[in-house]
């Protein structure tokens, strides 16, 4: 690990300590997820076992994408508990061009890891999108230290909020 990703993790760490709600935490995750590895967008999806899909909490330049659980690269890694690496999204027959059609974003590649609870349930799915050089196993490592982050700033703000 380079100094300069080793410095961003230790500046991430301590200023999520500084958030009380999701609307604080999730752009600041998104932020250095990003930065960490030079992706240009990020999603987090959560899934809602009720209506059996996943919706986004946090997507850049949307406001809300909904995806049922069976469908798309999100739902593979919901379904499966496994990270994805896909440098070539069309070659992947889970991938859901109709989203770009929706958002007008043009999808290269992308990179998902699921999001796991305490219990080690898959709750939902982090997903960044469009790097320049592609995704790789390093990519994914940072990836899924971000989503243990999120998992438990998710604990610590439903903690947070039910002693308030």
């Amino acid at each position: 690990m380079s100094k300069e990703i080793h410095a961003k993790l230790v500046e991430f760490g301590k200023e999520i300590l500084y958030k009380t709600s999701l609307a604080e935490g999730l752009p600041h995750i998104s932020k250095y997820a990003k930065e960490i590895t030079g992706s240009d967008r990020c999603s987090m999806y959560i899934y809602d076992s009720k209506k059996s899909e996943l919706w986004t909490t946090l997507a850049d330049g949307i406001d809300r994408i909904i995806v049922p659980y069976d469908k798309g690269i999100a739902g593979e890694t919901l379904r499966t508990g496994k990270a994805i690496i896909e440098n070539d999204v069309t070659s992947n027959p889970n991938f859901l061009s109709k989203i770009d059609s929706i958002t007008g974003y043009k999808t290269n590649n992308l990179a998902t890891v699921p999001i796991f609870n305490s219990h080690k349930d898959v709750v939902g799915v982090l997903q960044l999108l469009n790097k320049d050089d592609g995704f790789n196993e390093d990519d994914i490592k940072y990836m899924t230290f971000f989503a243990h982050s999120l998992s438990e700033f998710i604990d610590l703000i439903n903690l947070y909020e039910k002693n308030d």
